[in-house]
């Protein structure tokens, strides 16, 4: 029998958990290729979830880390265009079998593999995905929402007591709902992910108390940090109200309800359709939304909801978000009777739906969180456990557990009597400022749960224990057995499964806590799905409050160590906390206490006062001037018509006023200090505003011709061996040096926040995170030993990059190395412009687009069009300006880092120190494996090119151009220029940026010579860049930049900017380029951190610390 087959089927757990990565080991590629085949066969007729879920997996990685990387698997082919646009439209069905007709058809080749590894990865997620939705839907008391078909149908009414007025008063009663939010004691290797309580329930548990919160510092006392707010409102509206995102909406549709991306209220909106309000199935229905109010409450009438937030920051990793929805959830049944009580607690049955609607709420919004995450509806310290699917259960006959887990609250014998006392007086809380998206984890969480890879099966095994061990420590009320296995869990479970759950930062605040308190500090805690947001630390009760501000002055001066170098959204902050002890609880308003919280009314004034005040009932009227009496008495006039003229005059806003003339001035620090052009920025405008640059004029002409290469048009590395000789005594008479590039903030790699990529250290090796900058000059540091040679160190910088590189390279002393490292400073940049209406519509509606999950991609499509509406309401082609000044503007492409060299004096001072230096390597700071390699260099000094670039051979997921020829020229063409869109995959290989630059032809295609560079005039230099610049072709590219406002909450806007590209080099006719073919772990970028587990699992990451001395 085959043995993956037999692996999954097996009911013998030693047989069932053997490793994928143990039993592929046993076959040849070609063996393993004929089981693969076996296996997919076995996943189409399989019923059972897990069976057909894990069947996909171990295809997923047969291809991608076993067949992808045999010797016997040629390194190049074609991947179907037709399967490519499956893949992108989440046809993965049709796109797996596209892929494997090409297989019968071609035969093997890597570039195939990789696209069916792709595509069976994305086709387990969506199948879990999928059940996720099925169980929540066919969940008892959730069922009913997707089955009424019209108004008429609907079920639910409103309270009859909330429509009842106080005798005299003008005011309906006000539900307030108060609820807590969740702290994970035992994290317990990510097990509340739903498919591992669905197919591992005897591992999915957790221990997870109910707290309230306070910020240390600010906040005087220690509330509910969630708040929901009902009332019926005499207009036939649903007003939402926001209070900590400072905004509010009247719905006057169904289509405006079910829009989850045209504002900031989704997660509201989430909530309504979830509790059965507005149930989903009313979707699309062009129902009228006033009828439907009409008949839940009464003719003309609406509903009113309002939300709040204590100012919890984002990443808090409290699920804060799934609570506020279980708030939401719980207030609107209560409102429509479908609870026992209007007030008070919740009964557990009643609880129990709450948290399977929250689940629904999420997946509405196109969310997602953990089973465990709705535990502030429940009160104190609970066990959540999975439970087995059970005849009648909708899981019952496809998993072996229930979406559902059972929670547990501990009491008596359970639970030392002092316990909770104990631990509010010992774990510090804090947040540290990170917010990450911790989306890749969990797949990769799912992804290492299925292939069952040895060492992580064995750390699953090792939070069993942990999760009992904590147990028994609350039931002793020992604080320090909790702490020490909070802490083993981090150390050993929670790192070995993902080592991307630390970071550098979290790494530094454990060290410096640990040294300062000493014995006092009793472990560290992670909260959620990584570090850096939300943690926490057990430390000595004795000294408690003396701790929390020694925490939190570790985490602000380290903090302000990395904040060049990890994406930091906020200020660290230190809670103060205690337990809930009544979960999500209800009271009602009457009469004039039925008044909303005060920040509500300063949101609403001023956006009533720009209306016409006849058209505002006399209810609203009363109740802001019975408001303003309470206020008087309060002594809260004062801060409220501070926070009016805020909202109407936008003073508070970042980058407006006061902040916004403080950043004009550092913009204008910018421009000044790197030479800014501002009469080519003009050209450049009225050429974008007019049409003639953009998206698609960066396009070559449609009847360009575009071909792969031809046998001959590039060599392999593997083959020019006797050019070794060459190379070595090159390194060894001191003519070589590495250039890296690093100007740049890798958008991508931390989503649009500014950070410095060359800094980020996002890799642990021999026990030392290292940064992308550290690497490469380990690197040239093992080439400067191993050949007894001066080998220069050049990194190019820009104004966003250069003095924080300097500060790290000054306080490292260049990492250690010996050799000499120069930093070639930018002088150039562009002012970046709001995007064009037409350019975004192109990248979004003409150019291939990955299609999301059904409710990710309506948001998605909808936060687009919001976009393109802020694009027309800012002006097209303007100047971005709506952030703080490191963010306006962008280094001019990678073509200039290079010309950089001869204006700023670097490539002076290089050849005064080193006159024999005839040879750069340049490099991508994200392409980690490219170093001074003896054959290439010796084959690039051969061959009498100007220019070698390295390529390496396609995949699936390298997208941005390649080698072709391009009318039968052989050159190096960008994604952007390509006239058609299924040009790329025609490409055998992929662009890397690695460049071998022969000095003396270069700087001849400048007209310049050494003396000159080196004696040359600014003028003179300058225009020796213009001349050939002119002729690099300009495109306009769109990057996403992050706003951060608030607690730490970020938007995501899409800017336009110019560049120019090295690559567009091999186009000019009077260069002579060449092109060699290298193994892909010396050539792969680095541009996601999703790519990180893949690319320590195929062994790349070994292969980039072998190059290293570190």
């Amino acid at each position: 029998m085959n043995l993956f087959i037999q692996t999954i089927t097996a009911t013998d757990p030693a047989v069932r958990n053997r490793s994928f990565f143990e039993i592929s080991r046993q076959f040849s590629a070609k063996e393993l290729l004929i089981a693969m085949r076996e296996l997919d066969s076995f996943r189409k007729s399989t019923a059972n979830l897990y069976d057909k879920v894990r069947a996909i997996q171990f295809l997923y990685a047969g291809y991608r880390f076993f067949l992808v990387q045999a010797k016997e698997t040629p390194a190049v082919g074609k991947i179907a265009y037709a399967g490519f646009e499956d893949l992108l439209a989440r046809r993965f069905e049709q796109a797996i079998t596209t892929f494997l007709q090409e297989l019968d058809k071609h035969g093997p080749n890597a570039a195939l593999f990789s696209a069916l590894a792709e595509s069976y990865h994305h086709l387990s997620f969506q199948i879990l995905a999928d059940q996720v939705r099925k169980s929540v839907r066919s969940s008892k008391g959730n069922q009913w929402m997707f089955r009424v078909g019209h108004q008429e149908e609907h079920p639910i009414r409103i309270h009859p007591r909330l429509l009842q007025r106080q005798p005299e008063s003008l005011f309906y009663p006000m539900l307030h709902e108060q609820t807590a939010v969740r702290m994970d004691l035992t994290h317990s290797g990510w097990s509340d992910i739903f498919f591992l309580g669905m197919d591992y329930p005897e591992g999915a548990r957790v221990v997870n108390l109910s707290i309230d919160l306070g910020v240390f510092g600010r906040d005087t006392d220690i509330r509910p940090p969630l708040h929901a707010y009902v009332r019926v409102i005499q207009e036939p509206v649903l007003r939402l109200t926001s209070i900590d995102l400072n905004t509010t909406k009247d719905i006057y549709d169904l289509a405006d309800l079910f829009n989850f991306g045209n504002d900031y209220l989704s997660l509201v909106k989430a909530g309504v359709i979830a509790s059965g309000l507005i149930p989903p199935s009313f979707e699309s229905t062009n129902q009228s939304l006033p009828d439907i109010l009409a008949r839940i409450v009464a003719p003309g009438m609406g509903i009113e909801l309002v939300t709040k937030v204590n100012d919890i920051p984002k990443g808090s990793r409290f699920a804060v978000s799934t609570n506020l929805l279980g708030s939401i959830i719980s207030l609107l049944m209560r409102a429509t009777g479908q609870t026992k009580s209007l007030e008070g607690g919740l009964e557990e049955s009643e609880r129990r739906l709450v948290a399977s609607r929250a689940i629904l709420g999420e997946w509405i919004g196109g969310s997602g969180g953990g089973w465990q995450d709705s535990g502030g509806v429940w009160p104190g310290i609970k066990a959540i456990q999975g439970t087995f699917a059970q005849e009648g259960d909708p899981e019952y006959g496809i998993s072996r557990g229930t979406l559902l887990p059972r929670h547990r609250v501990l009491q008596g014998a359970e639970v030392h009597p002092q316990v909770a006392e104990k631990i509010m007086n010992s774990l510090v809380l804090m947040h540290g400022g990170m917010a990450s998206n911790v989306g890749p984890i969990l797949e990769m969480v799912t992804e290492k749960y299925l292939l069952r890879g040895e060492k992580e099966w064995a750390a699953r095994q090792q939070t069993n224990q942990i999760f009992d061990n904590i147990l028994e420590a609350i039931r002793e009320g020992d604080i320090q057995k909790l702490g020490a296995n909070t802490a083993r869990n981090w150390e050993g479970p929670i790192k070995t499964i993902i080592p991307w759950a630390s970071t550098y930062f979290t790494e530094q605040i454990i060290a410096k806590a640990k040294k300062e308190f000493g014995p006092d500090y009793y472990g560290f805690l992670m909260l959620g799905g990584m570090s850096g947001g939300g943690m926490g630390m057990f430390v000595n009760p004795e000294r408690y409050e003396d701790y929390k501000l020694g925490v939190l002055e570790i985490l602000r001066k380290t903090k302000a160590e990395l904040a060049e170098a990890l994406p930091f959204a906020m200020e660290p902050v230190v809670y103060n906390w205690s337990i809930n002890h009544k979960g999500t609880w209800a009271d009602l308003h009457l009469g004039n206490e039925a008044l909303m919280p005060e920040q509500y009314y300063a949101i609403h004034v001023s956006e009533l006062v720009r209306k016409d005040p006849a058209t505002i009932s006399y209810i609203r009227r009363a109740e802001i001037d019975l408001f303003t009496t309470y206020c008087d008495q309060h002594n809260l006039a004062y801060p409220l018509l501070r926070t009016i003229v805020s909202n109407l005059f936008k003073v508070s806003d970042p980058t407006t006023q006061g902040n916004r003339s403080l950043e004009n001035e550092k913009a204008d620090q910018v421009k000044k200090a790197n030479g800014f052009d501002f009469i080519q920025h003009e050209e450049i405008r009225e050429q974008l505003q007019k049409g003639r640059i953009g998206l698609s004029r960066n396009r070559l002409a449609a009847e360009t011709s575009i071909a792969d290469v031809r046998p001959g048009d590039a060599v392999l590395l593997e083959e020019v061996h006797a050019a070794e000789a060459t190379g070595k005594a090159a390194i060894q008479a001191g003519s070589v040096a590495v250039f890296s590039l690093a100007a740049g903030v890798g958008s991508r790699w931390t989503k649009g926040a500014g950070v410095i990529k060359a800094l980020n250290p996002f890799v642990e090796i021999h026990g030392h995170h290292r940064s992308f900058l550290e690497i490469h000059i380990a690197k040239t540091r093992q080439v400067a030993n191993r050949y007894k040679a001066q080998v220069p160190h050049i990194v190019a910088t820009s104004y966003l990059t250069h003095e924080p590189i300097r500060k790290k390279l000054e306080q490292s002393q260049n990492f250690g190395y010996a050799g000499k490292v120069y930093l070639s400073e930018g002088r150039s940049i562009g002012q970046r412009f709001v995007p064009m209406e037409r350019d975004l519509r192109f990248l979004w509606e003409e150019m291939p687009q990955e299609t999301l999950d059904v409710n990710k991609q309506k948001v998605r499509d909808a936060v687009r069009q919001s976009m393109i509406s802020w694009a027309k309401g800012k002006g097209e082609g303007t100047d971005y300006v709506d952030n703080i000044a490191a963010q306006r503007f962008s280094p001019l492409g990678h073509w200039y880092e290079v010309s950089n060299m001869l204006r700023n004096g670097t490539l002076a001072r290089l050849l005064q120190d080193q006159p024999q230096l005839q040879t750069l390597m340049l490099h991508n700071i994200d392409t980690l494996g490219a170093d001074v390699n003896p054959a290439a260099l010796g084959y690039h000094l051969e061959s009498g090119n100007m220019l070698t670039f390295e390529v390496i051979p396609r995949r699936i997921e390298d997208q941005g151009g390649g080698l072709a020829r391009v009318n039968g020229q052989v050159r190096l063409l960008e994604g952007l220029a390509q006239p058609r869109e299924e040009d790329e995959l025609k490409l055998s290989y992929y662009n890397s940026n690695t460049t071998w630059i022969q000095l003396d032809p270069l700087l001849q295609l400048f007209g310049l010579s050494r003396e000159e560079v080196i004696h040359g005039d600014a003028a003179r230099l300058a225009k020796a860049v213009r001349t050939v610049a002119h002729r690099i072709p300009t495109y306009v590219t769109l990057k996403e930049v992050k706003y951060r406002w608030g607690h730490g909450q970020e938007d995501i806007y899409p800017v336009a900017q110019i560049e120019k590209l090295w690559t567009d080099m091999t186009a000019l006719p009077d260069v002579t380029c060449g092109y060699m073919v290298v193994p892909r772990a010396r050539g792969q970028q680095m541009k996601d951190p999703a790519q990180l587990d893949s690319w320590v699992t195929d062994g790349s990451k070994d292969f980039v610390v072998s190059l290293g001395d570190f």
